[in-house]
């Protein structure tokens, strides 16, 4: 494979590198020469996937690639020769977890638009949270495509005035923090308020920057906590549902529990509605959040009521409705997504000849026995 193919694929993702970036690709796009007309294919993998009544692309992901179009385009203006720029979106109909699923959807891209390099933003991030393009260059990297990082230089990672963004993360972590060590303390006296403040803003000047991800808006913040408020009595009232039938299980005198493990593809999307949502089933008695595993949770349930309860989504309706408003609640409910299946262990087979690496298969509801 050449070193100068003009066929290119670049994932992107905000970061301060990009605009950098984008002027390298174009340069490598002009790199054939006069009468070689290059390719250039910006690409957003999109780390949530779609359901029917949501956005199939996301007002960030659609603004960025709109904005990269721009900067092509101003690259282009002043020099001789032809490239064609093309702005596209992967993974919506998948989720994107590890290198290896961002690297596998990559690939996909590019052996369907006959593509045969990658440039890679050294600033790229698109896990939204710690840097991982050295293992997404060695999952992206083979025989089929050649993978470079573009040599523009990195920011430095301390800057004298911080951003508008980072102050607003600061923000948020501080007052996370004050107001539950001051819901732990008890009482508003002096000493609660200076120890509190200090606590805070010892937790917020060392996390930051890495606890919250992405730009957040305070408008944003405050109407999740506005619904948070209505999300808990909600999760308060179905946890003393769900111990009613537990103790009715308990002293029943041939205790009638019929334990299961199913899968479940909720269709929430990042890491704090993920953790709500497996938080949640946990707290209610009957049901276990066992394992949170790239796309789906993993939960055990006592009995047919609990799986009935999962499989309604009234609990998926509500944490959404927390994190995206009352939209959030217009969704079918998992099972008529075909969202969960029956997880069931298979301690028989070798592990190398089981359909999953654990060593269980899937059964899907009409499978189970």
């Amino acid at each position: 494979m050449a070193e100068s193919s003009t066929r290119i694929l670049v994932p992107i993702g905000d970061s301060s590198t990009l605009r950098n970036t984008v002027a390298h690709a174009v340069r490598e796009g002009l790199a054939g020469g006069p009468g070689q007309a290059g390719t250039i294919h910006f690409v957003y993998p999109i780390r949530w996937r779609p359901v029917e009544g949501t956005q199939a692309v996301p007002e960030d992901a659609q603004e960025l690639l709109e904005r990269v179009a721009v900067w092509a385009r101003e690259d282009l203006e002043d020099v001789d020769g032809t490239v064609e720029v093309v702005t596209d979106t992967v993974g919506a109909d998948r989720y994107l977890f590890s290198p290896d699923d961002y690297a596998t959807v990559l690939q996909h891209y590019a052996a369907e638009n006959d593509l045969d390099r990658v440039i890679l933003d050294p600033e790229y991030v698109p896990t939204g949270g710690a840097p991982m393009l050295a293992p997404l260059k060695t999952a992206l990297s083979g025989d089929v495509l050649t993978v470079e990082e573009a040599p523009v230089t990195r920011p430095a990672q301390r800057t004298p005035l911080p951003s508008r963004a980072t102050l607003s993360k600061t923000g948020i972590v501080f007052g996370s923090a004050y107001g539950f060590y001051l819901l732990i303390a008890g009482s508003l006296s002096q000493f609660n308020l200076l120890t509190g403040a200090l606590a805070a803003g010892l937790v917020a000047a060392v996390f930051g920057s890495i606890a919250v991800t992405g730009r957040q808006s305070i408008t944003t913040l405050l109407a999740r906590l506005g619904r948070m408020a209505t999300y808990v009595p909600y999760l308060l009232w179905e946890i003393f549902k769900a111990n009613l039938t537990v103790a009715y299980i308990i002293l029943h005198p041939r205790l009638p529990i019929d334990p299961g493990m199913q899968r479940f593809e909720a269709a929430v999307w990042d890491d704090m509605s993920v953790t709500t949502l497996a938080n949640s089933i946990t707290l209610t008695p009957g049901t276990l959040t066992v394992d949170v595993r790239h796309d789906s949770l993993f939960v055990h349930s006592l009995n047919q009521s609990a799986r009935d309860g999962l499989a309604s989504g009234d609990l998926e309706r509500a944490v959404r409705y927390v994190f995206w408003g009352p939209s959030g609640r217009e969704l079918k409910s998992p099972v008529s997504r075909g969202a969960i299946e029956t997880f069931t262990p298979n301690f028989e087979e070798e592990p190398d000849q089981s359909p999953r690496a654990d060593g269980g298969k899937l059964l899907t509801a009409g499978e189970r026995k």
